[in-house]
């Protein structure tokens, strides 16, 4: 998976560049798909930081081997980013974890 991957995945699952992030909670990993999209007047990003915000983003799933399963998850959900509310996929490292989180 590649960052432009993801990005058609995202847009055309819910019609928005939408931004993502990784975060950590407790011992879990959770990719969160965030209600701020590219072109939104309060994006802080331009096309280019996006893109390459999302090759990072992209690079730790391949690493996790995540990949057939992000996408899953996203063609599944019915949920959907809204102003407050990411759409939270958690991430499962299973035996894996203690090696990516501190």
């Amino acid at each position: 998976m590649t960052g432009h991957d993801l990005r058609q995945l995202i847009l055309q699952k819910w019609g928005r560049a939408y931004d993502v992030q990784l975060r950590k909670v407790q011992d879990k990993i959770y990719l969160q798909v965030m209600w701020r999209y590219l072109g939104q007047a309060s994006f802080p990003k331009t096309n280019a930081d996006y893109e390459t915000h999302l090759d990072a983003v992209a690079s730790y799933i391949n690493a996790w081997d995540q990949q057939a399963y992000v996408q899953r998850f996203i063609a599944e959900t019915r949920d959907r980013p809204r102003l407050g509310k990411a759409v939270n996929i958690p991430i499962e490292l299973g035996d894996r974890a203690s090696e990516w989180i501190l």
